[in-house]
């Protein structure tokens, strides 16, 4: 993993999230590989989640990458039953906003996903991404197997002792538990809305520098 530490760290942008207007629809995300990509590949499919700051973002740069089947913006890890996304931002509820990522570990690996992940935003402002300010905006981790945890650790330890930061790095390492599905506005927000000014001037740029930087792990 080594070999990662010189990479070029993305800019964080300062630009808030705004709410939209939706109507929550699902309590808790239930992808199924099979419905995807069928039963005999479904098997190998493994899942990923995030936070990284606003979920737009996080969203619209993992469903770039080669091997990833599905991004899907919700909350985890808080202490109320199917929150909404008011209840959240209000810090109501001490969710994060996440994104859930199905793979195929074929494609694309856990450690190749954990590179994007820190690359891609601050990990050492905590509770915050650029404007976006609040506990729903941490950086963190929720990991699905002991081996998750395993890589996250380690991965985390070798970027705090290679200085790339001048802060230490906040990210939170934790057990998945449950994953709400956010409300349908909240899906594939980016794709759906790029001319919207949080869009154009804050998901675009990352969008761009990311695309530089894993040219070599996008799909198409």
């Amino acid at each position: 993993m080594k070999k990662i530490l010189g990479l070029w760290v993305l800019a964080v942008l300062l630009y808030a999230c705004s709410p939209g207007d939706g109507k929550k629809e699902n309590s808790m995300d239930a992808i199924s590989g099979s419905t995807l990509l069928g039963a005999a590949q479904a098997g190998r499919l493994e899942k990923a989640t995030f936070g990284a700051g606003c979920f737009w973002c996080v969203e619209a740069i993992f469903e770039n990458l080669k091997g990833v089947v599905s991004v899907v913006s919700g909350y985890c890890g808080g202490s109320v039953l199917d929150p909404t996304y008011e209840q959240v931002c209000r810090g109501d509820t001490g969710h994060a906003e996440v994104c859930q990522i199905t793979f195929d570990p074929v494609n694309i690996t856990y450690a190749e996903l954990l590179e994007v992940f820190w690359k891609t935003h601050d990990p050492t402002t905590p509770n915050r991404q650029g404007a976006d300010v609040g506990a729903q905006y941490r950086s963190v981790i929720f990991y699905h197997s002991e081996e998750q945890k395993k890589q996250a650790e380690h991965y985390k330890q070798e970027l705090d002792q290679s200085d790339i930061w001048a802060h230490p790095i906040v990210t939170e390492i934790g057990p998945y538990t449950t994953f709400y599905k956010a409300e349908s506005y909240h899906q594939d927000y980016y794709k759906l809305n790029s001319n919207q000014p949080y869009c154009s001037l804050v998901i675009q740029p990352k969008l761009d520098k990311f695309k530089k930087v894993f040219k070599d792990k996008l799909k198409g």
